[in-house]
């Protein structure tokens, strides 16, 4: 059996469904209950809350391990850590951030998972296509972009291709003690993104770019501030690092990382 925290976010959920197409046994965590594929057990925990997983991990073969923001505000990662090491699960795959290896953000969290006594991998991806949701309803009512730092290029990478590589390394040996920084195929400004998505939706999509202290703002109510701040560093002034195209996806699923054009296709529903 093969658990997954956060299953349903935007990573758990292509997760769970990898694990599944490949024939794996997985147990879906989630804070609130939601429909999964057929055959997973789906389960209602709380990593904030971490003795309620305690049931959920026993005899399990590997564990994903995800903390999302509301975790990061409130959560106690080694409370968590004892309940995995007490369960003794025996492989977890934590998904980190690169922010992490460009000393951006802390790394508590990969520290807590390299002192258990366990098979351990980490996912350090950078920025997400799927951020561009936070622009549907702009565009669907406007056709219109809203963001900072508009014509500063990142790499931004699918959750799915996320996703499949934690199921690899979650499925197969081979992974343990590695960490994989997670990129799309080439670099993309917001300003480049608000073009794709009109691209594909037939129909032109103005951008206009918005200050730090206005994204700031606007992010606050949503993210922590140690996270807004460390976010908005890494969208404004990007290290070479931070910019740079890496092969991690290709060298663990065997081909390449796919486009934000790829991504906008699937998801141009939210934008219609």
């Amino acid at each position: 059996m093969i658990v997954v925290t956060g299953a349903t976010g935007n990573v758990g959920r292509p997760l769970v469904q990898a694990l599944v197409d490949a024939g794996a046994p997985v147990t879906a965590v989630a804070r609130r209950a939601a429909e999964m594929p057929a055959g997973v057990r789906s389960v209602q925990a709380d990593l904030i809350e971490p003795e309620s997983l305690a049931p959920v991990l026993r005899g399990v073969e590997a564990m994903f391990l995800l903390t999302g923001p509301d975790f990061l505000a409130k959560g106690d990662i080694a409370k968590v850590a004892k309940v995995v090491e007490k369960a003794g699960v025996p492989r977890v795959v934590l998904l980190s951030s690169q922010g992490v290896g460009t000393k951006r953000h802390s790394p508590h969290l990969e520290d807590a998972v390299r002192q258990l006594d366990v098979e351990w991998t980490m996912v350090r991806p950078g920025n997400f296509d799927s951020n561009a949701l936070q622009w549907a309803e702009s565009v669907r009512t406007g056709r219109v972009v809203v963001a900072p730092f508009g014509d500063v290029a990142l790499p931004a990478v699918d959750p799915v291709d996320i996703a499949e590589v934690a199921a690899v390394a979650l499925r197969e040996p081979g992974h343990g003690g590695a960490i994989y920084t997670l990129t799309g195929p080439e670099p993309i400004s917001p300003r480049q993104q608000a073009e794709a998505i009109g691209d594909v939706l037939g129909e032109p999509v103005r951008f206009v770019e918005e200050s730090r202290e206005q994204a700031r703002t606007r992010m606050l109510g949503f993210m922590p501030e140690l996270v807004v701040e460390a976010t908005l560093d890494v969208l404004g002034t990007p290290t070479a690092a931070e910019q740079s195209v890496q092969s991690d996806v290709e060298r663990v699923l065997g081909r390449p990382a796919r486009t934000f054009t790829e991504w906008a296709a699937r998801h141009i529903a939210a934008f219609r």
